[in-house]
């Protein structure tokens, strides 16, 4: 997606952090980043984790947001995965999740969307790791692109660029 608005929208300012495993930390340095950005003009763009990440960034400031396979309870989830872990796209970078970071999961849990309209929700039914049925619960009212098979990881992200672009108002 980077590589998509970096040659069709030159001008949009992409950001996509390496977000520390403190999930307040997170949340403070990802609204440290956007404190000066235009709110009218701003969307959030996250994959799991950073799916719940992008709703509640998109809850404290109004913008746009598109969620790939969200995360829909991370501290259930994710509770069972304290100690040492690697990230997914690099297996040589490891990190420490600790058990308060499960608390600070439920810190960010919000109750329920205040304007769905503004989501786009991309959840695949071939997700291996989390409940395709529990995303389409919880992104209820927000438009949705339910896929027949795929993976958690959207292995076929590309085919679904041109909609994500479109709810962006980026085609």
């Amino acid at each position: 997606m980077g590589a998509l608005l970096a040659s069709s929208h030159p001008d949009l300012t992409w950001w996509c952090p390496q977000l520390p495993a403190s999930p307040r930390e997170a949340m403070a340095m990802v609204m440290r980043g956007l404190a000066d950005w235009p709110r009218g003009g701003m969307a959030v763009v996250g994959s799991s984790l950073g799916g719940f990440y992008a709703t509640w960034v998109a809850e404290q400031t109004a913008c746009r947001s598109v969620l790939l396979n969200p995360a829909v309870n991370p501290a259930r989830d994710l509770q069972k995965h304290i100690g040492e872990q690697c990230n997914w796209h690099d297996p040589t970078d490891h990190f420490y999740f600790r058990s308060e970071f499960v608390q600070e999961l439920r810190d960010l849990t919000l109750p329920a969307l205040t304007l769905p309209g503004r989501y786009l929700a991309v959840i695949a039914k071939g997700d291996e790791l989390l409940d395709w049925r529990e995303m389409q619960a919880r992104y209820a009212g927000a438009k949705q692109r339910l896929i027949e098979g795929s993976d958690h990881a959207l292995s076929d992200f590309a085919l679904h660029l041109p909609a994500l672009m479109a709810f962006l108002g980026l085609d």
